[in-house]
């Protein structure tokens, strides 16, 4: 089946009026019910449309409309746009979900907020689509069905793609790292702000008490050698 005209039912008010068409030829061109292509020619339905001449909107030809009206089995054939104008579905507003899967949407909010955090309301709204009061309702656990809510990854309850997920990922890491709240690369401490650290401190406690350790050994060593020379002396002065 070929694609309808624009404005089916302003076209079909127009054909009514400048044809000689039957109302099957232009219930069948422009996509409507036979009936109603009857209501429109008996004034009780389009009523106060204006008509759409399809001519002139390079969707029919005058050729095309002659040889319909000649022949009655002839159907209409619209003529197809030599350029092809792709229209790109809108992405803003939040997602529709259908009715059987919105009561999984705060088990996503949840499986959101716990692995990415980073990600904005907004972001969570539009990927799931849902609201800002269910999202902080999840978030600080005052939902009413909080007890029976688990972190559910929303791509496999089929609330989103992967796409759009790591699109939205992507972008608030981003804009994170430009609003410098990224964590800064941990470098080494310069040596000037070395000696008021703890950890500074700390390690010349150790040296210290490892250089009194050594003395006291070395001290040690040098009272047993003064001992075992007096016991020496003792012993020749006795045999002598």
């Amino acid at each position: 089946m070929s694609r309808p005209p624009l404005m089916p039912k302003a076209t079909a008010v127009w054909l009514v009026e400048n044809t000689t068409l039957t109302f099957k030829q232009i219930a069948d061109f422009c996509h409507l019910h036979e009936l109603e292509v009857k209501g429109i020619a008996d004034g009780d339905v389009a009523t106060g449309v204006k008509g759409l001449d399809p001519v002139t909107g390079g969707q029919l030809t005058r050729e095309e409309i002659a040889e319909a009206e000649a022949d009655t089995s002839r159907p209409l054939a619209i003529l197809e746009s030599k350029v092809d104008v792709q229209v790109k579905k809108s992405t803003a507003g939040p997602r529709y979900t259908p009715v059987s899967r919105r009561g999984d949407r705060p088990d996503a909010i949840a499986w959101l907020l716990r692995y990415h955090p980073e990600l904005p309301d907004a972001a969570i709204m539009k990927l799931v689509g849902t609201t800002k009061h269910t999202i902080n309702a999840v978030r600080e656990r005052s939902h009413w069905n909080i007890s029976a809510i688990k972190p559910v990854d929303p791509v496999s309850l089929g609330l989103c793609s992967q796409i759009d997920l790591d699109f939205a990922v992507q972008k608030a890491a981003n804009r994170k790292k430009i609003s410098g709240d990224a964590e800064s690369p941990r470098t080494l401490i310069p040596a000037a702000e070395v000696e008021g650290t703890t950890a500074h401190r700390m390690a010349m406690e150790e040296r210290e008490a490892a250089a009194a350790a050594a003395g006291n050994g070395r001290e040690a060593d040098l009272d047993a050698d003064s001992v075992f020379a007096k016991l020496k002396g003792m012993k020749q002065d006795d045999q002598e």
